[in-house]
């Protein structure tokens, strides 16, 4: 049985999707959640689905080596970043090389990079009046959004599209795509 660890920093939406998805699986399943944010809901969405979680500081995730060493006795055969924000650091991922994947609101490389993330694309999408956006799920290396790309899937922006409505579309891709291709990469 492979093993998931989710890195989230919000609602957690994604975060719950995956364990749902992987709950009956025989091929994997999420061992434990890992947060930026002591007051995220997604802490609260572990509660209630019964999976292990912790929060942490920027201390423990790149100052010192205490994430590194949960991770270590974890050992996870997949870190799936669903949201989270921070930049992963580099001995982590050096540590776990290849294993490390994100998903990104958009198709990169555009709108990738520092601060270009949830509504902030959206609304880069809409002012720039794209006619499709989507969802990429990338490899993560040393670099914000640079990593070797997975799989990417679009969808149309209409110019009356909202922000908000573009959010929807790349919500609904997300839930449809991510737990999908996560479960291909194990299975490889």
């Amino acid at each position: 049985m492979k093993r998931i660890v989710i890195f989230a920093s919000g609602s957690g939406s994604n975060a719950e999707n995956l364990i749902k998805f992987f709950h009956n699986s025989d091929n994997a399943s999420v061992i434990q959640v890992l947060t930026n944010n002591p007051h995220a809901k997604v802490l609260d969405r572990c509660k209630r689905l019964k999976i292990s979680a912790l929060s942490f500081n920027r201390t423990a995730f790149s100052r010192s080596e205490d994430i590194l060493n949960i991770l270590i006795v974890t050992r996870p055969d997949l870190i799936v970043l669903a949201g989270f924000l921070w930049k992963f650091p580099e001995f982590i991922l050096n540590e776990f090389e290849n294993k490390v994947i994100n998903i990104h609101p958009a198709l990169l490389p555009k709108y990738g990079g520092k601060g270009m993330y949830g509504i902030h694309v959206h609304e880069a999408v809409v002012a720039n009046k794209e006619t499709e956006t989507g969802i990429t799920i990338h490899y993560v290396n040393e670099n914000y959004d640079e990593g070797a790309v997975i799989f990417q899937a679009k969808c149309n922006v209409s110019p009356t599209d909202s922000v908000k409505d573009v959010a929807a579309k790349i919500h609904e891709l997300e839930m449809e795509h991510f737990p999908l291709v996560i479960d291909k990469l194990l299975s490889e």
